[in-house]
């Protein structure tokens, strides 16, 4: 994987089951997922091991950006891996693995996207997926911080 991967970490004040419904509540992720400025579409969602998520990402001009998430591995309260695919063709674009692990002050949230090769990681990055991505686990914090997110 050397050269293919891109790490995304946060400390969220919040605990692992509130993280986890953020991810697995089809009312929640359409909330946050995305960088500031973007929002989601749902047109199908099964959030749940062997699951999908099928959406529109919107960009802040209007920006349409297909996506399809299918989920691989669901361990609840700790870890989840999904592919990343253009459901125009099927491609995947990147393996993520999210690990969410207990520290002092709340809940690191590590997301780890593996592209199938170093160009592909490498134009993402130029494209500024580190800071975007940033933006993201910022809108993840303030859902999972929010009084009206309890654990189920």
């Amino acid at each position: 994987m050397s050269g293919r991967s891109l790490l995304l970490t946060r400390v969220i004040k919040a605990t692992p089951e509130r993280i986890w419904r953020c991810w697995t509540d089809p009312a929640l992720l359409p909330r946050w997922f995305g960088p500031e400025g973007h929002s989601c579409i749902t047109k199908e969602i099964d959030l749940r091991e062997g699951g999908h998520w099928l959406f529109d990402m919107i960009g802040p001009k209007g920006e349409v950006y297909p996506n399809l998430h299918r989920y691989l591995v669901y361990v609840p309260h700790q870890r989840i891996e999904f592919n990343m695919y253009d459901p125009r063709s099927e491609a995947v674009h990147a393996e993520v693995v999210v690990t969410l692990t207990v520290v002092e002050g709340g809940t690191r949230v590590t997301q780890e996207m593996t592209f199938s090769d170093r160009a592909m990681r490498d134009a993402v990055v130029n494209f500024g997926a580190v800071e975007l991505g940033q933006t993201t686990l910022a809108k993840l914090a303030a859902i999972a911080e929010a009084d009206e997110v309890a654990p189920v």
